[in-house]
């Protein structure tokens, strides 16, 4: 399996502002302090982007299920909503709540709720994060 690489570069102090990009070339995008711990300004931020890892490692994961299990799924859809708080002298990521509809036909509720319990823990993304509270609210939309 190969390694995948990002880069980021900060410049001044915590106040600063930096770029990350991703090794493959598919996002470069600008950071700071305000676009990671407040809301209005243009950037990205770690946690943000842990979140569209995570939400796309559960998707594939969960599809990944449906299919070994018989289903074809015609989407799923999941938004992570990775939380950061201040802690002590510091901040710390505390969750992701992985809110996903998918399109299954065939399928019941009860069936896709195993399967989505299942993709929730197994992902790999999941694994990584395993020190954090990570919750799910999955439905099926038919």
């Amino acid at each position: 399996m190969p390694t995948r690489k990002a880069n980021a570069r900060w410049e001044g102090g915590l106040k600063g502002n930096g770029t990350m990009k991703l090794d493959s070339g598919a996002f470069e995008g600008k950071y700071s302090f305000s676009s990671r711990f407040e809301s209005g300004e243009a950037g990205t931020n770690p946690e943000e982007l842990i979140g569209a890892a995570h939400a796309g490692c559960f998707s594939m994961a969960l599809s990944l299920a449906l299919n070994n299990a018989g289903y074809e799924p015609e989407y799923v859809e999941t938004e992570a909503q990775v939380t950061v708080e201040k802690q002590g002298d510091g901040f710390a990521i505390t969750g992701s709540k992985l809110v996903t509809r998918a399109s299954v036909p065939g399928i019941d509720e009860e069936e896709f709720l195993k399967h989505a319990e299942g993709a929730k823990k197994g992902c790999p993304v999941s694994k990584a994060l395993a020190s954090i509270d990570i919750t799910m609210d999955a439905q099926l939309v038919q």
